[in-house]
């Protein structure tokens, strides 16, 4: 009985042990199904990996980044176990180590070589029988653009006159420790790193002084083998020249202590901010408005934005920054607002505020428009005055004009001279006369219908040009002033004008003038000439160009009364005037007839030869 009890114990101790090596066994086996017993620390985004494709890709699990969290020496004494999966379609499947592709070296995956088809995250995971932590690392493939291709490079700023080591990464935890390294500059190979102030020493290169010109992509080219295959492990750094002298405390160049910010009541209103910030390593100055010494975050008004920096000028590390405020839009009361600028970096403090000025408001747009609008006015009646100027001096005229009958005592309004016995007769009697009188109520005197039978030729023409206020002289050739009444008139009319401007003398052009060629009337041509030449000192032109002219308004007739005194035609008055004169003209014409047979040859000789005597009399005054 007592060994049966021995062998149950026994059996009992075996199961018990069989059980406690399954636990551990299952413990140790990481499956996806044991993901939950794991700490998931997610994806470490600050690391992501990027290789260029066809070349070795070493991923770093990243929690050994933080040495005094976990340590790789430290972690195989302490029974964890370090296993690394690849997660696909939302799935984390181990990493096939079995493959040549991947390498595991202490705590890294190397892929050698890479392809696309390996981009994506992969996992690492860090557990032993008491913990299990895991976190994800991105793997990002690039294709390569030329030999030349810097694609994927570190950025360091170096100061000048500073010295630098450039060291390939990596090289210590490659596969194989016989390995081939070149640096290249700006894609060249054939530099010379000996002696100067560029050297190599084993695999690093070291810049003794820094220049502008050293600065510019440097790339190490790893060449080595594993698993008798040949890899190139790539890194580039570029390195970017700095300034390593002046002061280094920041300083506001706008707004200046004397420059004025033109805001306008109802618009948008821009200050912009320009500030020298000198470079400062790992380091990123504040540059701010405020508004009455608050902040844009601490009004919250959503009239005052402000934009992010933009920088304007970077001289090896020396940047301008401008900052532009907008106050959207400026009231009134933003006048009385202080505006102020800071900029602030570890090194010292500045601040300056803006000084407004309200713009005054010039209407340029309205002066425009009113300027354009007068000068298109001004235009159109320069035109209009060009097209109708005679309607527009005969409209004021009749306005503004002074009436001639209310200044002197004169009888008449015309006096006409013409040739007798010629067709500038029939035109006065049957077309100037009648329209002067019947259309525009004109008082006219024509000798040789007004003068009473019996006078003196030569005082009754001297007294009707004298009473007369215009002197109207036909003329059609030089001929016509054969007859010496028409030259008369006209002498007579030229010394009232010269004398004392009492007779104004118009020329009715009815035909054109030219010299006769009858050499019997060379003489009196000459004269003709010397008349109309002494005229001409004051003397107005009005040209009759047949049908043309006969319509009332032609320019012939407007021309004409704008010679003649200022008259406001009535129909009566140019009715009785033109009933007067044609009873005047029955009668003239009667006493001619009676008296005729009583005159004698000598009476007519007696009259010419006093007509001129008086005419070479007044032609000598």
């Amino acid at each position: 009985m007592e060994r049966v009890n021995r062998m149950f114990i026994s059996a009992l101790l075996v199961l018990c042990l069989m059980w406690v090596v399954h636990a551990t066994l299952l413990g140790a086996l990481p499956t996806s199904q044991s993901g939950p017993q794991c700490v998931n620390w997610g994806v470490y985004e600050r690391e992501t990996v990027r290789v260029y494709e066809g070349e070795a890709g070493r991923i770093r699990c990243p929690l050994f980044s933080h040495p005094k969290l976990y340590n790789y020496a430290q972690i195989q004494s302490t029974g964890h176990t370090l296993l690394w999966y690849r997660h696909t379609h939302e799935l984390e499947e181990p990493v096939d180590l079995s493959l040549p592709t991947f390498v595991k070296h202490r705590d890294a995956l190397w892929i050698q070589p890479v392809s696309m088809q390996d981009k994506g995250e992969y996992i690492c995971i860090l557990r032993n029988m008491s913990s299990c932590v895991k976190i994800g690392v991105r793997l990002d493939v690039v294709q390569r653009k030329g030999d030349c291709d810097d694609t994927l490079h570190r950025n360091v700023t170096v100061p000048l006159q500073s010295n630098y080591t450039l060291r390939c990464p990596n090289v210590q935890h490659l596969p194989n420790k016989t390995y081939n390294l070149i640096w290249y500059h700006k894609c060249k190979s054939d530099i010379d790193f000996v002696g100067g102030f560029r050297e190599m020493h084993g695999g690093e290169l070291m810049i003794n002084q820094m220049f502008v010109f050293y600065a510019g992509p440097y790339t190490c080219v790893i060449t080595y083998q594993s698993n008798g295959h040949t890899f190139n492990y790539t890194h580039t750094i570029t390195l970017r020249a700095v300034s390593n002298i002046g002061p280094k405390e920041p300083k506001i160049l706008n707004p200046a202590n004397d420059e004025l910010y033109t805001v306008s009541v109802g618009k948008n209103a821009k200050f912009a901010c320009r500030v020298f910030l000198p470079y400062l390593d790992d380091e990123e100055p504040q540059l701010w408005w405020s508004v009455n010494n608050k902040t844009l975050e601490e009004l919250s008004e959503p009239r005052y934005t402000s934009s992010a920096a933009k920088v304007l000028l970077d001289d090896y590390g020396d940047r301008n920054v401008e900052r532009v405020l907008t106050v959207s839009p400026f009231k009134e009361e933003d006048l009385h607002k202080e505006f102020r600028c800071y900029v602030q970096n570890s090194k010292g403090f500045d601040s300056r505020a803006a000084t407004l000025k309200e713009e005054v408001y010039i209407p340029s747009v309205e002066l425009g428009c009113g300027l354009g609008v007068t000068l298109v006015l001004a235009l159109l009646l320069f035109v209009l005055y060009r097209v109708f100027w005679l309607e527009v001096h005969l409209l004021y005229r009749s306005w503004f004009g002074t009436d001639e009958r209310d200044t002197d005592d004169k009888e008449y309004d015309v006096y006409i001279s013409y040739a007798r016995n010629t067709e500038e007769e029939e035109f006065v009697m049957a077309t100037l006369r009648h329209v002067l009188e019947a259309e525009f109520g004109y008082t006219v005197c024509i000798f040789d219908r007004d003068s009473l039978p019996g006078g003196t030729v030569t005082e009754e023409t001297l007294q009707f040009v004298s009473r007369s206020r215009r002197l109207l002289v036909i003329l059609s050739a030089c001929s016509a002033f054969r007859d010496a009444q028409a030259l008369l008139e006209v002498r007579a009319g030229v010394s009232a004008m010269l004398r004392g401007g009492s007779v104004r003398l118009v020329l009715v052009q009815f035909k054109p003038t030219r010299a006769t060629s009858d050499g019997s009337h060379k003489q009196n041509t000459h004269k003709c000439v010397k008349e109309l030449r002494r005229a001409r000192i004051a003397l107005a032109l009005v040209r009759w160009e047949g049908d043309k002219s006969a319509s009332l308004t032609s320019h012939f007739w407007k021309k004409l009364r704008l010679q003649l005194p200022v008259r406001t035609p009535t129909h009566t008055t140019k009715c009785t005037q033109d009933t007067s004169h044609t009873d005047k003209d029955q009668k003239s014409e009667s006493t001619m007839l009676i008296l005729e047979p009583l005159h004698t040859p000598n009476t007519h000789s007696h009259n010419n030869t006093t007509t001129t005597e008086h005419t070479d009399k007044l032609h000598q005054t």
